[in-house]
């Protein structure tokens, strides 16, 4: 049985594999990334490629555990700049994630910021999201009379976000799967449900990620809730997302328009994987 040598970390309980190709090609199936993916074998949330630097920039690959690729991963992209800031002894990582290069600052020992870059919202091809809907109020039948319309932001990956006044009560696991799968979702979504503090300043979310199921932390989808109550004039423009693991800073750059993610990322863990 092939033996694959790989990492474990983690940001805030939200765990990553992540494979070094740099020197070694290194391709696995679907059927295999889901195997691996199983929390009876190795167990993650996503699993992130390395692959060789081009220009000063390291790009990955990022699939979720069912096996399909994602475009944004930003605990995981977190915890890659940080694997790489051990490795080169350096303070400023960059890493290209589909089409977005991230730029990312090693502040003091695990703990990293991230520029997430642009976040889009105005239109169905960005999000994407059913033509002719309105990605700033989207109302699901089954939801709507309890928990209203939902707003939709892609931060390379899109996620659609309620603000509601008890988010530990929604039940995740059973909602969750029902609106990532919403026909209004041709390539399926986040979903977010947020509870905004009286201070504008502090969210506590429940999330649920398409393709992994609940987890216990997402940096995209803490970026996606800071632009969408913002948006809705619900919170701040820096806020602290809370999960039951820690706290992301999310901060929304009127200025330039970018979404800038700090957290702790964890231990840096060797592990093998066998095939």
């Amino acid at each position: 049985m092939p033996e694959i040598n790989a990492f474990k970390m983690d940001g805030l309980g939200n765990d990553f594999v992540i494979i070094d190709r740099r020197k070694n090609k290194i391709n696995l199936s679907k059927e295999q990334i889901i195997e691996i993916g199983n929390r009876s074998n190795v167990g993650f949330d996503q699993i992130i490629f390395i692959d060789k630097e081009d220009k000063g920039i390291f790009p990955i690959t990022i699939y979720n555990s069912d096996g399909v690729e994602i475009g944004a991963c930003g605990n995981g992209s977190r915890c890659i700049a940080y694997l790489i800031s051990k490795e080169n002894n350096q303070r400023s990582v960059k890493l290209r994630a589909d089409k977005k290069i991230l730029e990312a600052e090693i502040l003091s020992e695990k703990l990293v910021r991230i520029n997430m870059g642009l976040p889009e919202f105005k239109g169905d091809k960005s999000i994407p999201i059913k033509e002719g809907l309105n990605p700033r109020k989207v109302s699901i039948d089954f939801i709507e009379k309890e928990y209203g319309s939902g707003i939709c932001v892609n931060v390379g990956n899109p996620h659609i976000i309620f603000f509601v006044k008890d988010c530990e009560k929604i039940d995740i696991k059973k909602i969750g799967p029902k609106i990532e799968n919403h026909h209004y979702f041709p390539e399926r979504i986040n979903v977010t449900f947020a509870e905004v503090s009286d201070d504008c300043k502090n969210i506590k979310v429940n999330v649920w990620e398409r393709g992994a199921g609940q987890t216990k932390a997402c940096g995209t989808a803490a970026c996606a809730t800071v632009v969408a109550g913002y948006l809705k004039q619900l919170t701040e423009k820096i806020c602290n997302v809370h999960f039951k693991e820690g706290t992301l800073e999310i901060v929304y750059d009127l200025g330039g328009g970018n979404v800038y993610m700090t957290g702790p990322v964890s231990d840096i863990k060797e592990i093998t994987l066998k095939i």
